[in-house]
């Protein structure tokens, strides 16, 4: 993996779900959330299907995601992982882990 790639954030993540290119915003899921790439893509997908269904709760919840990172509980980071990007257990733990990592708790 690049250094680039090393260093994507959720911004980039979502750069890539406004142009519409799924395959870049699923490379970053690859990455941040270290999912397979078919776990990736259909995390993007469902990220992308929640964001344009006009719910008015999903992108609160999506722009939530950062403040449950950085001081929020694992309960809190893996609940909001489900709503935006579909996943479930294993992955929510491997994720919830993955973000502890990149981001600790300060």
């Amino acid at each position: 993996m690049s250094s680039a790639m090393a260093d994507v954030t959720f911004r980039d993540f979502a750069g890539a779900v406004m142009r519409g290119d799924e395959p870049a915003a699923a490379s970053v899921l690859e990455v941040l959330l270290g999912l397979p790439s078919d776990a990736a893509a259909a995390a993007t997908s469902h990220f992308r299907t929640q964001m344009t269904s006009g719910d008015p709760t999903f992108m609160p919840k999506a722009m939530g995601l950062r403040t449950a990172v950085t001081s929020g509980s694992d309960a809190e980071i893996g609940a909001l992982l489900a709503a935006c990007f579909g996943l479930d257990e294993p992955a929510i733990a491997s994720a919830v882990a993955r973000l502890r990592e990149k981001y600790p708790s300060s």
